[in-house]
């Protein structure tokens, strides 16, 4: 995304590399619902954290010095599941109807 390397699903990006000057550098993003990105921050803090300009996207930033790996693909993995459920059901509302 914006000559950063990103990860995709159905040409969607579920995470990539935090390239906006307020997020840290060494910084992940990932697509999640909000409900569980505020989950992930009340959790663990120093390693999940959220910058304005990321508030009103379905995302969580993630400190890649911090995280556990498990974690990290824990995370990914629902990043995918987060993005593929949407493009399904973005594709579904696309289909035209039959008469």
């Amino acid at each position: 995304m914006y000559g950063s390397p990103a990860l995709k699903v159905q040409g969607k990006m579920f995470a990539c590399i935090a390239i906006h000057p307020s997020a840290e550098p060494n910084t992940l993003a990932v697509r999640i619902d909000f409900e569980q990105r505020d989950a992930m921050i009340a959790a663990d803090p120093s390693t999940y954290y959220l910058k304005p300009h990321y508030a009103n996207y379905p995302c969580v930033l993630v400190r890649l010095s911090r995280v556990a790996p498990d974690a990290l693909r824990d995370l990914l993995h629902a990043g995918w599941r987060f993005v593929s459920a949407e493009a399904s059901r973005s594709s579904r509302r696309r289909k035209p109807r039959r008469a």
